[in-house]
């Protein structure tokens, strides 16, 4: 009798799973996305937002067949690289994506890659069956998965990594739901519904351009309101300067809760900014310019993101504050490298027989795409009894 099972997700009910995806599931790679946020820090602001890289990729494996069923494509590896496309994630999701890319040339695409291929295995995979083991057993070439995921299938590559995709589909409504915030709530049947396979690509029907605007909407909403919030953002930048001013060392394989443990025992700095973040005792806004103000009062930054360390230091010398205890952020090329989809928003819409880019039908997605990814261009943050001094010094450095 065949293995069968029905896990139960609050967005969408039973999920059946069976045969080479229950083994999956049970591998070292996807049980560790147990232990990692899906938003990391936010739920320092929305209390809860507790869910993790697990039950979003088992949704994500969701989204992904109801689009094979919509679209009459009979082909496991497309589920397979949709319950998979996150093993490579590391502690805290995204917030350490750019010290990844800086310190190794890799982002978790990469590292994910790896782990398929058997390339990359856990450290504590004696536990369990790794993944390239199961893909193996089952007869599954770990090659066609990770093509799937690097876009090399056409339009089954576009269902699990494209402009509009089961990963975003399945993060902006279970982000939506955890955080309690109304922006991610679209129409998911209708959006799959309209799909249709178009000479090896995926494109939508003219009837769903209102779903697709609702979506675009969502997440432009989304990405402000929560994943770009403020005060998360300042969370995540003090956990990243913990993990940039400690030695070296490679947390890619780390789950959360290690990382923390690591870093408490790296040093002084490392265990008060892990103590700050355990009970919200947040740095604050000192300073901080909208590009609009940057354009209208003429003011060119000094520094750019690749030294804003220097900055920060000459900032906290100025103003006699501890070494490391100012931050400045210069946002732009670190969240795109976390998300690169931010940006990238067209899919096509057939229209009288002829393919035409939504951006181009709609000037709703147009106007999105030119949507700022946030609304400073350079904040500095510090430890709120230094604001008065820091604010002071910050505007002498970054514009002199």
């Amino acid at each position: 009798m065949e293995n069968v099972k029905y896990i139960r997700d609050p967005l969408y009910g039973n999920i059946k799973v069976d045969g080479i995806l229950l083994d999956l599931i049970e591998t070292p790679e996807m049980q560790r996305l147990l232990r990692i946020k899906q938003l990391g820090y936010t739920y320092l602001v929305y209390p809860g937002a507790n869910h993790t890289r697990f039950e979003h990729s088992l949704g994500t494996f969701f989204v992904a067949k109801k689009m094979c069923d919509a679209l009459n494509i009979d082909d496991e590896v497309v589920g397979i690289a949709a319950l998979l496309h996150d093993v490579g994630h590391g502690p805290f999701s995204h917030t350490l994506e750019y010290l990844l890319h800086m310190g190794w040339g890799k982002d978790h695409v990469a590292i994910t890659r790896e782990m398929i291929l058997g390339e990359r295995v856990l450290q504590d995979c004696e536990h369990g069956t790794p993944v390239r083991e199961v893909l193996d057993r089952y007869g599954v070439a770990a090659e066609e998965v990770t093509d799937v995921l690097d876009g090399k299938r056409g339009h089954i590559s576009e269902m699990v990594h494209g402009h509009l995709d089961a990963d975003q589909i399945d993060y902006l409504v279970r982000d939506a739901y955890y955080t309690g915030v109304a922006y991610g709530v679209i129409d998911v049947d209708r959006i799959i519904q309209t799909m249709k396979v178009h000479e090896g690509m995926v494109v939508f029907e003219k009837k769903g351009v209102s779903s697709l605007e609702s979506m675009l909407v969502a997440r432009a909403l989304m990405y402000s309101a929560v994943y770009l919030h403020k005060t998360v953002r300042i969370a995540e930048l003090m956990l990243s300067r913990a993990v940039e001013r400690a030695p070296p060392f490679d947390f890619s394989q780390m789950t959360d809760c290690e990382l923390i443990e690591t870093l408490k025992d790296m040093g002084s700095y490392q265990k008060d900014m892990v103590l700050r973040l355990k009970y919200r005792n947040l740095f604050k806004r000192a300073f901080s310019k909208a590009r609009e103000e940057l354009l209208r009062e003429k003011l060119e930054l000094s520094v750019k993101r690749e030294t804003a360390k220097e900055a920060e230091d000459e900032i906290a010398k100025r103003a006699g504050v501890p070494e490391g205890y100012v931050i400045v952020d210069i946002p732009g090329k670190d969240i795109l490298l976390s998300e690169p989809r931010i940006k990238r928003m067209d899919v096509g819409v057939e229209s009288n027989g002829e393919i035409i880019p939504l951006s181009r039908f709609t000037p709703l997605a147009h106007a999105l795409q030119q949507r700022e990814i946030t609304e400073w261009a350079v904040m500095v943050c510090c430890p709120e009894k230094y604001r008065t001094e820091v604010a002071r010094q910050a505007e002498r450095v970054l514009f002199e």
